[in-house]
């Protein structure tokens, strides 16, 4: 009898939708609200469980947002980052691209050269300690306007402040009212600046989210991308154009952009040929982490290991690391799936 949750948790493995705060366990954020203690997030790892209950998009948004007012000083903002390397760490993790949204902290009165330096010191550190490599997608957080969009692109492409680990322009938050076209002209420069194009899109809105992203955005791959399952022409375009989707399935059910994994589109995606990549998005918020979306989607995709090691590669293909970093890392998969299923 196959051991899947054991094999899940020592298969080497790369994630590309995950976000910094979204990503802060339940003890950071009670050590971080414990240190703000005006804050209305509880500081009661316990309490925290039902915080992060949702009812919906809009509501998660708020919960998230009351975390991000967490991070205040360049201290609170290295803690985080570390300790999140340090849980990527843990679950045999070897390279994460990490979105961060510098405006949510900037525009609180974090120094931007203080905020740089102290993901970076986090990044750096973290790596030579436990040989998770890391790298940063600057997104732009949509509910707050065009106002952050400016400020994220003159933050990312400012040689001054560009942080070394830099490699992607997103875009986040809602996606009701705020439509992708309206951002081109700071993804252009973003672009320009040689960053890749990763907005999230077609997660609680239709798959003409995901064709704005595409055409307007000129998005390398789809955060979510959650409704592409809607339109046929849309799959066959994402899976001619080997342009991945950054799956994340229990953030679809807790958000309630899906009713029940079951209901869950990745089969159709799969199905279509689509390029599918495994993440957990905001895992503690979530109640989840990456084994467990490796487990879910086992279970979604009827996968052994052999599938679910397809599934890793698949993330460190679509990955913006270099080639030398992808092959080690390929290596490493498909090492340890062979020494698995050796007799």
């Amino acid at each position: 009898m196959t051991d899947l949750p054991t094999f899940i948790a020592g298969l080497p493995k790369a994630e590309l939708h995950v976000h910094h705060v979204g990503a802060a366990s339940p003890r950071i954020v009670s050590e971080l609200a414990a240190r703000h203690p005006d804050s209305k997030v509880p500081s009661d790892p316990e309490a925290l469980v039902d915080y992060f209950t949702f009812t919906d998009f809009a509501h998660f948004i708020d919960v998230y947002l009351s975390v991000v007012d967490l991070i205040r000083t360049p201290e609170d903002v290295r803690l985080l980052t570390y300790e999140v390397a340090r849980d990527l760490a843990r679950q045999q993790v070897r390279y994460a691209e990490l979105t961060i949204t510098p405006f949510s902290s900037t525009r609180r009165g974090i120094d931007e050269r203080a905020f740089m330096d102290a993901i970076e010191d986090a990044r750096k550190a973290a790596e030579a300690e436990f040989g998770t490599v890391v790298r940063w997608c600057f997104d732009i957080p949509g509910e707050a306007g065009l106002a952050s969009a400016e400020e994220t692109v003159r933050i990312a492409t400012d040689d001054r402040l560009r942080p070394e680990g830099l490699v992607s322009f997103g875009l986040g938050g809602p996606e009701i009212g705020v439509p992708r076209p309206q951002f081109k002209p700071y993804f252009d420069r973003a672009i320009a600046a040689g960053l890749h194009s990763v907005p999230h899109a077609g997660e609680t809105t239709g798959p003409e989210t995901v064709w704005d992203a595409l055409t307007e955005l000129r998005a390398e791959r789809i955060g979510h991308g959650t409704s592409s399952a809607q339109d046929p022409k849309l799959l066959a375009h994402l899976a001619e154009h080997r342009i991945p989707l950054e799956v994340c399935p229990t953030s679809n059910i807790a958000t309630r952009a899906v009713r029940t994994l079951d209901e869950h589109p990745v089969k159709e995606f799969v199905k279509a040929g689509v390029v599918v990549t495994i993440n957990s998005d905001d895992p503690p918020m979530f109640g989840t982490d990456l084994n467990n979306e490796y487990a879910v989607a086992a279970r979604l995709l009827d996968l052994d290991e052999r599938g679910l090691a397809a599934l890793a590669r698949n993330a460190v293909d679509a990955s913006f690391l270099d080639e030398p970093g992808k092959a080690r890392i390929r290596e490493e998969i498909d090492t340890y799936t062979s020494a698995w299923l050796a007799p």
